[in-house]
């Protein structure tokens, strides 16, 4: 959006084009410079994609090709090694310079603005929201300021970006010239988006919160537009330190009073229990009642400290009556171009069973002890016997525990219960090894009958079968009027990885 404002009517008054994706349309036109966003490491090959169309639509000139963003920052060397990108410019960082030397022009070989060393450095430009309308698709979040009260992080935690990406931290300009600027050009906005990594170790932290509430975003603040009045929001997006927050109720006093929704806070392992827990009571106290919580797993941790934490809130949200949504989020190294990392403790076959758990809730642990209960498990032992199941009754729990396929799940579960936890361990290791379709081989593998005997049931289900359960699920849940999860919209996180094996 910064981007487009630099070139479009107000800026260079270039023709823009913002795509999402590919759109062929644009391959009939001869573009001058083409950008690309990258996001995560992981997506490498999406990126990839999007390299090599707009290496056609830029008909094979590669000079005019910018990729930027996080893993074209993080993975900077890994990009400019692809032989088949020579001559694309990989940009690391922010582009807080000159628009030349940010964007790395060559002002000897005449290139577009190549002599623009004095306009003001993209990254400070206010991003311009009439490119979101040329899409058809929806982001959840469109009617927001977007910006920054400061970037950069304190912090150095090993599984972060952040500090390759931003550097340390630093507060920015007035948030209320980024405001004004917006409004100026695109009418007032409903919320504000504050993307900072840690804005509770900014030094003018109290200044920050008495500058939003003078923006009109104080607690309880609405806006009328049209005749026609919403509630507005104020969300930290990268979420709060709680660390920061245990020391001091001041924090969450001040956070209490502007129009904060939800109050999102990190809890990465087990080792943060008690400055967590103690910024949600002082939270509670506030009278911050809406959380949001991300979990990282698959670092150092076990499926035990993940379920630990995940309890943890169940019982925060029981004793103060506030509610915590959780989204665990699964690690993966800032520098790799996939998602195969396994972490120590973890194994593959619990990892995907620990996403189709959350594919069930849409990536979100819920507030609500039955629905923890139901999802989750009751206990540690619990949670690890339900990531141990077949994948086939995890992923159509409804049909194997109330339908027809209650009976194979019982048999399963009795002869399961025969195995000592040396066995239990052996037999998930067998599955984990393989692919699904190599899963027969694991007969062969073992010479423990009663493992061999367990086996058959992780063998997947062929499709004609799979659609008539499906079919029945779906025809259960319709008679029995079954309410469905439903997620607040703001709470939705865009790419959570649930779709990948």
């Amino acid at each position: 959006m910064k981007i487009a404002q630099y070139h479009g009517e107000m800026g260079k008054n270039d023709l823009v084009k913002f795509l999402k994706g590919e759109d062929k349309s644009v391959l009939s036109f001869a573009w001058d410079r083409i950008y690309i966003t990258s996001l995560f490491s992981f997506e490498w090959k999406k990126t990839a994609d999007s390299i090599n169309f707009a290496l056609k639509a830029a008909n094979g000139h590669a000079d005019r090709i910018f990729v930027g963003g996080i893993a074209a920052s993080l993975m900077n060397e890994a990009f400019k090694a692809e032989p088949s990108w020579r001559g694309i410019r990989f940009i690391q960082g922010l582009l807080d310079n000159a628009p030349a030397i940010s964007l790395q022009l060559d002002d000897f070989s005449e290139e577009l603005y190549s002599d623009d060393y004095e306009s003001t450095p993209i990254e400070f430009l206010t991003p311009d929201y009439s490119i979101l309308e040329q899409i058809d698709y929806d982001y959840s979040v469109t009617d927001a300021y977007f910006t920054y009260a400061s970037r950069g992080c304190v912090r150095s935690c090993k599984f972060c970006g952040v500090p390759k990406l931003e550097g340390k931290q630093r507060d920015t300009d007035s948030i209320s010239q980024v405001v004004g600027d917006i409004e100026k050009l695109y009418g007032p906005k409903k919320d504000l988006i504050l993307m900072d990594n840690n804005v509770t170790a900014s030094g003018k932290f109290k200044e920050i919160m008495a500058e939003i509430r003078d923006l009109g975003f104080q607690k309880g603040a609405t806006l009328t537009r049209n005749g026609t009045t919403a509630q507005r929001r104020v969300d930290f997006n990268q979420g709060v330190d709680a660390r920061i927050l245990c020391k001091d109720p001041m924090f969450l006093q001040e956070m209490s009073t502007i129009c904060l929704s939800p109050l999102r806070i990190a809890f990465d392992h087990a080792g943060l229990r008690k400055p967590y827990e103690t910024a949600i009571r002082f939270a509670a106290d506030a009278g911050l009642s809406n959380l949001s919580n991300y979990m990282l797993y698959n670092f150092h941790d076990s499926p035990e400290d993940l379920y630990e934490r995940m309890k943890l809130n169940i019982h925060l949200n029981e004793e103060l009556g506030i509610r915590i949504f959780s989204f665990p989020m699964r690690y993966q190294p800032v520098d790799l171009k996939d998602r195969s990392h396994i972490g120590q403790k973890w194994n593959r076959y619990l990892l995907r069973s620990m996403q189709l758990i959350l594919q069930a809730t849409h990536g979100i642990v819920s507030g609500a002890p039955s629905y923890f209960r139901r999802a989750f498990g009751d206990s540690e032992s619990e949670f690890k016997e339900l990531l141990a199941l077949p994948h086939k009754f995890i992923f159509n729990r409804t049909y194997y525990e109330e339908l027809d396929g209650k009976p194979e799940l019982i048999e399963y579960k009795s002869e399961y219960a025969k195995l000592n936890d040396s066995e239990k361990e052996e037999l998930v290791s067998l599955i984990s090894d393989r692919l699904p379709k190599q899963y027969p081989t694991a007969v062969n593998a073992t010479k423990n009958s009663k493992i061999k005997k367990l086996i058959p049931f992780f063998y997947h289900l062929n499709g004609a079968v799979e659609r008539k359960i499906w079919d029945q699920q779906a025809e259960y849940r319709k008679r029995a009027k079954v309410i469905e999860f439903v997620v607040p919209e703001d709470e939705k996180v865009e790419d959570a990885g649930l779709e990948v094996a």
